[in-house]
């Protein structure tokens, strides 16, 4: 009988892709074995962050998708910004140390969909003083 597949989902910007987002997908491939990764629309990173990336959503897509540590890569919604989860019904949503945006409802929403069973986890944080987009914009600007 075929084991079956254990679905992970992460969410982020990924805007400079950085050895603290390798970190978090290490660590998120150690809960199941397909990872599916959720890119933040241009305008919901205006939205949340107050400011504009430095790659478009296509640019870090593509970027993403070339990376060997993600099995699926799809943009986020414009709109409901939890019909990924209900499409994709993950095992598992990893979260990074830091993430904030999106979360406060997470628990509800996966019981409106039938999610029970889903497990959120807060992944640690990989050198945060040295790997983290906003300090990396900072120093790319000098």
């Amino acid at each position: 009988m075929k084991k079956k597949t254990k679905k992970i989902m992460v969410f982020g910007t990924f805007d400079i892709f950085h050895k603290g987002h390798e970190s978090f997908l290490k660590q998120a491939r150690k809960y199941g074995d397909y990872i599916i990764a959720i890119i933040a629309r241009d305008k919901t990173v205006l939205n949340v962050k107050k400011q504009k990336t430095l790659n478009s959503e296509q640019e870090r897509f593509k970027i993403l998708s070339g990376s060997k540590l993600i099995d699926e890569v799809v943009l986020g919604s414009l709109g409901d910004k939890y019909t990924v989860i209900k499409k994709y019904q993950p095992d598992v949503i990893c979260l990074g140390y830091d993430q904030k945006a999106f979360i406060e409802n997470l628990k509800s929403k996966l019981g409106e969909f039938g999610l029970d069973k889903t497990r959120v986890i807060r992944l640690k944080s990989y050198y945060p003083e040295k790997y983290k987009t906003s300090l990396l914009k900072k120093h790319a600007r000098h």
